[in-house]
């Protein structure tokens, strides 16, 4: 198993790490009229650069719980540029871009690992 994380890199745990931001960002998007919710995201660029990637799978899910509780220390709250009056920090512009920018991300992150998953099968199949 160490051998085919060596062979996919980083790039199994960006994966994974912009599917749940994908998710968190959708989440700040549909709230973006209710009072008083705070904008989250994931402070990704330290989670992919702890010193011991093995230490974001916490579950079998995929890093992350799937009750809804991250863990605190990935999860940083949006600082509004305009605050609004009702409290909510959403600002559905900036959401959306980082929504759109991270969407590509992993687009582009799923390509390249089905390129080496595409390389690897037809090595094993003596291709």
């Amino acid at each position: 198993m160490d051998r085919i994380d060596r062979y996919f890199g980083i790039h199994g745990e960006a994966l994974t790490l912009r599917s749940e931001r994908i998710g968190l960002l959708a989440s700040n998007i549909a709230n973006a009229a209710t009072p008083g919710y705070k904008a989250r995201d994931i402070d990704f660029n330290s989670l992919l650069s702890a010193p011991a990637p093995s230490s974001l799978r916490t579950t079998s899910a995929r890093h992350f719980p799937t009750s809804g509780a991250e863990p605190s220390s990935t999860l940083r709250y949006r600082v509004p540029v305009q605050p609004s009056l009702d409290g909510n920090t959403v600002e559905l512009a900036t959401e959306q871009v980082q929504f759109a920018e991270t969407a590509v991300r992993y687009r582009t992150t799923l390509a390249f690992l089905n390129s080496r998953i595409s390389t690897l099968t037809s090595a094993l199949k003596g291709e």
